[in-house]
This record gives structure tokens, C-alpha cells and sequence, in this order.
């Protein structure tokens, strides 16, 4: 039987995006003052919005880098026992390696959390029903954290675009159903929290590690106890890393490529072909609709449909490419051990991710894209705040992005990259359609993302945050 979930003492991020709550901005906090920081931090704590509540109005949530957990006072030996890539941060040579972070993408062009800007360490944010209370949460903020010796280096803006993505496609269709919430879903899909939240079993059975402390650190009994019978106070129990990626995408650069692509054969614009092979890129329609389920013609019946699988029926990528961009980002039953198995679904489940990104930047549709639109227009930045909730960086967040996303020889594949999320731009990449007799391969497809910043963070659980406040008191 699975634990219960604490969702009173869970932020409340995993538990829901705040979609109702269409306003949002993320502050990118300093520390300068530990003590006042640790006032502050106590009285933040007892208005974070847990995982319990559905709020209507506003939602306040709190992480922090390893660098703001050192900054409020957390003693090194405790912090050594978080995640080797929480620790290290997202901008280590490795990491960047990893995650594809090179090149024009490197971490020292970032404008925000890179190793030329100033250390980041913490992030506070703010979700509200409207424009006019967003700005009244800000405010109230604002001057807390200049009174509490936090410093405020960059607010990071939202854009409330509906249910699209800015390339123009729906977005937010396949979040993994999560044992112990309310969403429902096959049970071959579902999985176990301790996927995303800490102090749970995960889908091996066990416990992913996790923060634990002497009982004696801990002489209020704020924490939790290990619940593996240790006897140890446990720092990390319900809280969950969160990696965060300000991606810009180039949007006019996405729909002038494809028109280029698709020329008809007296060079004229073809948008049906265009449309298609962007459905083709990503694998869905504009809609939402799977290419496994309608893959000549976009349905906006099957805007939601979720519930498929690719071996059975499209072993081969004829109907949704092996290489777009969903079935990298979450491959189902198609990948070893014995595709098309209960057993390919559950190794895909242990790198699945909760995501609670949100765009930024006005929207720019396909054809004002292709048009003569101003130039300043055009150039503005949009992108999106990707956002993820998981409890193992390198088995989920990591491992999807170096190894499902960015790989070029992923499932057979050869030199082709995931042509809408992955950032590298190698020399001749491809993007192949399988086909009978002959499959097409669109060449010298170009990078039409781009990291403006980021970090990883760790988003404790209410009573962490609590006990974080107690600290050199």
C-alpha cells in the first residue's frame, strides 16, 4: 500500500499547475542578510500555499538554490546530502555537457543564473486570478524582501496564452497521472509519487535519497522521522527539486523554415504541407491531436486523447516520426526492454516529469510570422518558463534531456535531434519521416530554441521551511 500523501506539508506546485490562477511572475532573489532572511523566511512560511488548498485568488511557493540553503545557515553536512546535481548547480562543465548547454547556449551568454551574473539563491513564485492582483501580491513582496535582507535581481514575467504553446501548438496534454492525487489514468501510466516528491516509494519501491539529519539537529522536532526507520530528522520529506530553463523560441525562424521546406514545385507556399510537417516535428496537430490516432489530418476531437501507445500501433514511425518531439520527451511503451510491454511502460515511467511551466512574451502567430510584420515585432523575446518538478535530477530531468531529447541516434535514429526541444545545432542534422517505400529526411534543421537562464532549485516541504527559519536561532 502506498503512503499517504502529506499534502498539507506539500507545496502546492505538485500538486496542481494554477491554471485558474492565469497571472504569475517569478522573482529571482539574493540573500545579503541570513538572520533577517531567516525572519522572513518564518513568517513566508505560514502563507506558502500547500498542496491541500485550491485557491482562488493567489498562490505564494518558495525554493531555493544550494547556495541560498548555505546562505540561510544550513550546515554543510546537511546539505551534502541532497542530489550530487542540486548541489553542483546547473552550470558546471558537466552539467553543461549533459544537458547541451554549449556552444551559443553556453551558461556564460545567460542574462540570469550563469557564472558571469550574480548568484542566485532562491525563488519565490507568485500565481494570481487576475493582472490587478498579481500586482498587489508583488508589491507586498517587494517590500518584505527589501526589509529582510533579500534582494530581488530579476522578475521574470508570464504571458497567459490559453492552452498554447507559442510555436501555436496545445500544450499541457500529457502530464503523468500521480498515485495518491485526483487525476485519474490507466494504471500502466500512473506513477508513484515518490517519482516527485521526496519521502515516498518511488517506482523502484524504495525511497529516493533524500536529506536526513541527526534527531538532535532538530531539537524542536520540527521535521519529520525517517519514515525508513532510521531515527533520523528528514529534511527532505515532501519537498521536490524543481529545474527551471527560460527558453526562448524563435518563432518566426520555426514557421520561415518550414515554409522553406515545403515550397510547392513553382515555389510558391504549400500551408497544408507546412502544417503537416510541423505536426510531423512535434507529434500532434495544432489541436492537441496525436499523429498515432489522426496522422493525415488534424481532429479537434482528439484534442486530450492521451491514451495510446506507439509499438503497437506505429512500431515504426509512420504515422507520429520516431524522432518528434513527444515521443522523445515521453517514449511509452516503445523502448527496451520488450517494447510494447508493461515492463517498456514502466522503465518510461521512471523518468517521467511533472510539469508546471509558463510562457512569456506577446504571441506571434504562423501567419504574422511569415508575414511583413515589424521587425521589433518579430524580434520580441517569447518563450517559455519550462518548469519540472521530479525528485531525482539526473534519472529524470537529466536523463530525459541528454538522452531522449538531445540524442541524435535516439531509437535508431541517425543524427537526427528532437527538432523543437533539444538546442544543439550540429553540423547537417536531420529530421527523418519513415515512409514506404521512401522515407524523407529534412535536412539542416536549425535550433529554434534557446537558455536564457537558469537553475535548479530545491522547493522544500512546509515544515522544512519552518525548521530553515529556526536556523542559528
Amino acid at each position: 500500500m502506498a503512503d499517504a500523501l502529506e499534502l498539507s506539508d506539500i507545496q502546492g506546485l505538485f500538486g496542481r499547475g494554477y491554471g485558474n490562477l492565469t497571472s504569475a511572475r517569478f522573482l529571482v532573489l539574493a540573500i545579503d542578510d541570513p538572520e533577517a532572511a531567516r525572519v522572513w523566511l518564518g513568517s513566508l512560511s505560514e502563507v506558502v500555499t500547500s498542496a491541500q488548498e485550491r485557491p482562488g485568488q493567489t498562490s505564494v511557493q518558495l525554493a531555493f538554490t544550494s547556495s541560498g540553503l548555505r546562505a540561510v545557515g544550513l550546515p554543510p553536512g546537511a546539505l551534502d546530502g541532497f542530489s550530487v546535481p542540486f548541489v553542483e548547480g546547473m552550470v558546471t562543465p558537466h552539467r553543461s555537457r549533459i544537458l547541451g548547454d554549449l556552444d551559443g547556449h553556453a551558461p556564460e551568454g545567460w542574462a540570469w543564473g550563469g557564472p558571469q551574473t550574480e548568484c542566485v539563491d532562491a525563488m519565490l513564485l507568485l500565481y494570481a486570478s487576475d493582472a490587478e492582483a498579481l500586482s498587489r501580491l508583488t508589491e507586498d513582496q517587494r517590500q518584505d524582501l527589501k526589509a529582510r535582507g533579500l534582494r530581488v535581481l530579476l522578475e521574470l514575467e508570464t504571458f497567459e496564452i490559453g492552452d498554447f504553446e507559442h510555436f501555436g501548438f496545445r500544450d499541457g496534454i500529457s502530464q503523468p497521472p500521480v498515485e495518491g492525487l485526483s487525476q485519474a489514468g490507466p494504471q500502466t501510466a500512473t506513477v508513484r509519487a515518490g517519482e516527485f516528491v521526496l519521502g515516498y516509494r518511488n517506482e523502484y519501491g524504495l525511497y529516493t535519497d533524500r536529506p536526513l539529519i541527526d534527531a538532535t539537529a532538530d531539537p524542536r522536532a520540527i521535521l519529520p522521522r525517517d519514515r525508513a526507520g532510521s531515527g533520523r530528522a528528514d529534511l527532505g520529506r515532501n519537498g521536490t527539486y524543481l529545474a527551471f530553463r527560460q527558453l526562448s523560441q524563435d518563432v518566426q525562424g520555426f514557421w520561415r523554415y518550414l515554409d522553406g521546406a515545403t515550397k510547392a514545385a513553382d515555389g510558391g507556399s504549400d500551408p497544408t504541407a507546412r502544417t503537416a510537417l510541423a505536426a510531423k516535428m512535434v507529434g500532434r496537430w495544432p489541436s492537441g491531436a496525436p499523429l498515432v490516432l489522426s496522422p493525415e489530418r488534424d481532429d479537434p476531437a482528439l484534442a486530450e486523447a492521451n491514451d495510446f501507445g506507439y509499438f503497437h500501433m506505429d512500431r515504426y514511425g509512420q504515422k507520429c516520426p520516431v524522432g518528434a518531439h513527444i515521443r522523445r520527451a515521453a517514449p511509452r511503451d516503445s523502448l527496451d526492454p520488450n517494447p510494447g510491454s508493461a515492463e517498456s511502460l514502466a522503465v518510461a515511467n521512471r523518468h517521467r516529469l511533472l510539469r508546471r511551466g509558463r510562457e512569456y512574451g506577446p504571441p506571434l502567430t504562423s501567419e504574422e510570422a511569415l508575414a511583413n510584420v515589424p521587425p521589433a515585432a518579430a524580434a520580441q523575446d517569447r518563450g517559455l518558463h519550462f518548469i519540472c518538478l521530479n525528485a531525482n535530477l539526473a534519472r529524470q530531468f537529466e536523463f530525459v534531456q541528454h538522452t531522449w531529447v538531445n540524442d541524435r541516434h535516439f531509437n535508431g535514429l541517425y543524427d537526427d535531434v528532437d527538432p523543437i526541444g533539444a538546442h544543439l545545432t550540429p553540423e547537417d542534422c536531420t529530421f527523418t519521416i519513415p515512409a514506404e517505400p521512401v522515407r524523407t529526411r529534412v535536412k539542416d534543421v536549425p535550433s529554434f530554441i534557446s537558455v536564457k537562464g537558469g537553475a535548479y532549485f530545491f522547493m522544500p516541504g512546509i515544515r522544512a521551511l519552518h525548521y530553515l527559519a529556526t536556523l542559528g536561532g
